[in-house]
């Protein structure tokens, strides 16, 4: 059995696509996921699996979802030891007087179109938010906010033409936490 960690994108958010975390706790184990936890209502899931297949883990929870709720929503699964290399390798974490909850990760489906960061820089410039790719997700320093920032998922998936999906770091901090009950 390996742990993974599944991120959905665009759930019960603004009130659209809702699914209780119960359900899907419910829903997940019906499809032979084990030891299914789920962190918060944003989509957050800690499970083991015998598959090793991160596609096919991704296409059994959307296929299960869309089936039950009719929802086509974007999952990423990340394996406990990828989940491990994102929480360790935050370059801002290395800056003295760095608040982290300005810090993010959004991670990127696919590898991204690496002419659309410049874009990216242009889309942040003069605002102080700071991104860094590495790897296939995107660490951000957003010291206004994020309610105030340009760098928006939406607008990283445009630019560098790729599904993603971002979490907070204080999520991202639980989740790794998390991820350490499991063997």
């Amino acid at each position: 059995m390996k742990t993974y960690i599944a991120l959905l994108r665009g759930i019960n958010v603004t009130g659209y696509n809702k699914i209780k975390m119960a359900d899907l706790k419910l829903l997940l184990e019906s499809i032979q996921l084990e030891r299914v936890r789920t962190y918060i209502q944003s989509g957050n899931i800690l499970f083991e699996s015998s598959i090793s297949d991160h596609k096919k883990l991704e296409e059994m929870i959307l296929e299960a979802i869309e089936k039950k709720y009719g929802y086509t929503i974007n999952i990423v699964v990340l394996t406990k030891d990828q989940l491990k290399r994102i929480f360790t390798s935050n370059p801002y974490l290395n800056r003295e007087g760095i608040d982290i909850k300005k810090l993010c990760v959004t991670v990127l489906k696919t590898k991204p179109d690496l002419e659309g960061l410049h874009a990216l820089e242009l889309v942040s410039t003069g605002s102080g938010d700071e991104f860094q790719l590495v790897g296939d997700h995107i660490y951000m320093h957003l010291p206004n906010g994020f309610a105030r920032t340009k760098l928006t998922n939406n607008i990283v998936e445009k630019k560098l033409k790729t599904s993603a999906t971002t979490r907070n770091w204080r999520t991202t901090t639980k989740l790794y936490e998390l991820s350490q009950q499991y063997p």
